[in-house]
């Protein structure tokens, strides 16, 4: 899928730099972020449903530690 990516001079030049720092492209920076961006979120959201199935398992336990 192909797409465009609206960069600010600014974004566009950090992006340059570090690209070239990694001796890698552009493009492949842009790609490992998406990935890591979208790893994280992954990981986020699990932490966040087992959160309330434990604090909805556990409430009164929750509610007790709090007094």
């Amino acid at each position: 899928m192909a797409m465009n990516l609206r960069l600010t001079e600014e974004q566009q030049e950090a992006l340059r730099r570090r690209a070239e720092e990694e001796g890698r492209s552009m493009h492949s920076v842009v790609l490992r972020a998406i990935d890591r961006y979208l790893e994280e979120e992954t990981d986020h959201e699990s932490v966040r449903r087992l959160g309330a199935k434990y604090a909805q398992r556990h409430a009164d336990l929750l509610r007790r530690l709090g007094e």
